[in-house]
């Protein structure tokens, strides 16, 4: 199951788990474009939307347990489903609003997925859960810009196939005793300090 599965990093999680011979389930709030998505995986016999708020513990429950009904038990569960609203650098121009509604999506809603995931798992004693999110965390409003100049691998930009090829890593049996590690897939966005730029080479 991939939350968030209808665009972006989720789809390219989704596409590439079937071309290696998984039966996926796209789990999202977009109805149209997971529809399209499963489409695209060969319809209903490999793939199932679902359409799922990751905020509702109801949602993510029923997902799940649909998903153990459709193809008889969940291997891999990606919690991808997430928001990114617009940075507010100062705390005193953000609102309780907003800081609630991230903390649902980007929180809560991986806690749920994580929750019900391991609900059928543990019974199992096998799956696998991923989470994805974003190295701005770890990194401040003015650093990132540093970084954006000063940067990463050079001449190289980070596509959703890159975390999607990751992502199929960690829950193939090579990565088989490879559990609570943060993989950073930044081409070096969060080990480059923009203060060393004096020292780069005109040509680098």
């Amino acid at each position: 199951m991939v939350t968030g599965g209808a665009s972006g990093i989720g789809e390219a999680i989704a596409k590439l788990f079937y071309e290696h011979g998984a039966k996926v389930v796209v789990a999202d709030v977009q109805d149209e474009l997971g529809n399209s998505v499963c489409k695209d995986l060969g319809g209903s016999s490999n793939s199932i939307f679902i359409h799922c708020d990751v905020t509702n513990e109801d949602h993510v429950q029923e997902a799940v347990d649909r998903t153990i009904t459709t193809f008889g038990k969940l291997d891999i569960m990606i919690c991808n489903a997430g928001i990114s609203d617009e940075t507010k650098p100062r705390i005193i121009d953000n609102t309780k609003a907003d800081f609630e509604r991230v903390l649902r999506f980007n929180v809560t809603g991986v806690f749920l997925s994580m929750k019900h995931a391991a609900r059928v798992m543990v019974p199992m004693h096998s799956g696998c859960i991923i989470s994805t999110s974003s190295v701005i965390g770890l990194e401040n409003e003015e650093l990132d810009k540093a970084m954006s100049a000063t940067g990463n691998l050079k001449g190289a930009t980070l596509r959703v196939d890159d975390v999607a090829k990751a992502a199929q890593f960690l829950a193939s049996d090579d990565a088989q005793y490879i559990s609570g590690h943060n993989l950073f897939i930044d081409g070096g966005f969060t080990v480059c300090n923009p203060g060393l730029g004096m020292f780069k080479h005109p040509e680098c």
